[in-house]
């Protein structure tokens, strides 16, 4: 492996992730809320993750998702591994996901998207 990636790879913590959540927000044509709503959600959940310090020590990754394809009652939001996803990401309902399922690996119910 090239020596800058290894690096790179060291520096991010990516071997010590546990959780990596996708936030659809900030998107090209918003369509499942306005680009407002989903960067006040994207804001919240970057910087709650660092006041907490789950995502500098690496335990928990972030990513912006341009669209996430289910186009309703967003912000939606998909927690990795666990392949659990949620609707109506509010910075509200994002502290609940944070809280309750990234940190103590319990889902959010009542926004999970499909069947509980």
């Amino acid at each position: 492996m090239h020596d800058e990636l290894t690096k790179r790879i060291n520096k991010l913590g990516l071997q010590n992730i546990k959780r990596h959540i996708f936030l659809c927000c900030d998107q090209t044509k918003p369509k499942c809320c306005t680009q407002e709503a989903g960067l006040i959600a994207w804001e919240y959940l970057k910087n709650r993750l660092e006041e907490l310090n789950l995502s500098q020590h690496g335990n928990i990754y972030r990513t912006k998702a341009n669209c996430l394809r289910v186009c309703i009652q967003g912000p939606i939001a998909v927690v990795y591994p666990d392949a659990i996803w949620y609707h109506s990401c509010s910075p509200d309902t994002l502290e609940l996901i944070i809280q309750q399922h990234l940190i103590k690996g319990l889902p959010v119910k009542e926004y999970m998207l499909g069947p509980v």
